[in-house]
């Protein structure tokens, strides 16, 4: 494999400069081991754990490479969602100023026709979900032949949602000389093998645990019957007066549990892939404001999404697979930052998140909430015998005071 990429001062001055107003100091792991791969026109299938600089692993060695004075699409990125796209595009506009260089974003449930016009301002780099962009290469509206790099982002969420179908179509209108990225924190061995039949001898980079920086987040959960949950959560909230995600694994309780919680004093947003192009981008936007201390989402309406300061992640209901843990507890905790990931879960459940724990190799703690506080153990009432010495004059009657 290359030698590791140690700095950016043989970049562009503008990516030096988006770098330093950013107020970033060293490159992480998988931006070492990806930017020289991707610069010089590698295949690559990376693994990298949530809150790891994936995105810049990419977006940098791509922004290096875009000729800004030729006026066609250059490199296309691929995400599963709304809102992770948007972020790309974030990115994009943030890390490409200076330069001359313009990209769009297209998602799925826009209008087409503004999107169309978008198109007409001859963007180099653009990021889109892959059905859209499916969409507008077979209207003839997105000429794909000089597209030098495709992207996909969260690979193994598009093979979930069986969206690798049309992913290949889309790369399919590209010159056999493209290159392609697949990014995500995991890649199971289907996602390896999608990669090597559609690409030319990838170089695998998996990034370790070992290769990281000590996590700064802490792990633990609180057991209960699924009936106390909300006030629960509810006790959380009050205590920590957190900036947190809530993920449930069923989209069809949340407005319930929203109205529950609201009742009992909660600000809250509820996130579901249910809910329109409009309505999600002002949830987003009021739950990254800190408008709202609270947001209710499922796994797919949350996948991707980096919004910087989340203190808590709470699985308010267990995830099924290790896969669906590691990438809720990375919303918080991003590049070396501290968080905590709650779980709560019923005394059945207990043993899968041990697996976990196990499988993860990072201590998840059992605690309890006692008078508002958060301890390994519930105390116990001390007995009359135990009890600390009445003042001289007064009797002790060995009473317990709460």
């Amino acid at each position: 494999m290359t030698e590791p990429f140690q700095s950016l001062t043989t970049m562009k001055p503008f990516l030096q400069e988006a770098w330093r107003k950013n107020s970033f100091a060293d490159l992480t792991a998988i931006q070492q081991h990806a930017i020289p791969l991707i610069l010089q026109g590698k295949d690559i299938i990376a693994e990298s754990p949530t809150g790891t600089g994936k995105t810049l692993a990419y977006l940098l060695p791509l922004l290096e490479r875009t000729n800004p004075e030729q006026k066609d699409v250059q490199a296309v990125i691929l995400a599963p969602t709304r809102e992770l796209v948007m972020q790309i595009h974030h990115e994009i506009q943030k890390y490409s100023a200076g330069s001359g260089i313009t990209g769009a974003a297209f998602i799925g449930g826009a209008d087409l026709k503004r999107q169309i016009e978008k198109l007409k301002n001859k963007p180099q780099i653009i990021a889109g979900t892959p059905g859209r962009i499916l969409e507008l290469t077979k209207a003839k509206k997105l000429k794909m032949h000089e597209v030098k790099t495709i992207v996909v982002d969260e690979v193994d969420q598009m093979i979930k949602l069986e969206l690798m179908n049309t992913i290949k179509a889309v790369v399919k209108t590209t010159l056999k000389s493209r290159q392609i990225l697949f990014f995500s924190a995991t890649i199971p061995e289907r996602v390896e093998k999608e990669g090597r039949d559609m690409m030319k001898d990838p170089v695998v980079i998996r990034i370790a645990k070992e290769d990281l920086p000590e996590s700064q987040v802490e792990h633990f959960y609180f057991v209960c019957e699924r009936r106390d949950k909300i006030d629960l959560l509810r006790r959380i909230v009050k205590l920590h007066s957190p900036k947190a995600i809530a993920f449930v694994n069923n989209s069809g309780s949340l407005n319930e549990m929203a109205a529950k919680l609201e009742y009992k004093g909660v600000s809250l947003e509820v996130l579901h892939g249910e809910l329109g192009k409009t309505q999600r981008e002002t949830v987003i936007k009021n739950f990254r404001t800190g408008k709202i201390p609270l947001l209710l989402a499922t796994d797919i309406a949350a996948r991707g999404l980096d919004i910087p300061e989340i203190t808590h992640v709470i699985q308010f209901d267990l995830p099924e697979t290790v896969d669906q843990y590691i990438h809720r507890s990375g919303r918080t905790g991003r590049m070396g930052k501290a968080g905590t990931v709650i779980s709560l879960i019923t005394q059945y459940e207990e043993q899968r998140l041990q697996r976990f724990s196990k499988e993860l190799g990072i201590p998840i703690e059992k605690k309890t909430l006692f008078m508002d506080m958060i301890v390994d153990k519930k105390p116990s009432r001390p007995s009359p015998r135990s009890a600390a010495p009445a003042k001289r004059g007064k009797t002790s009657k060995g009473r317990y005071d709460r």
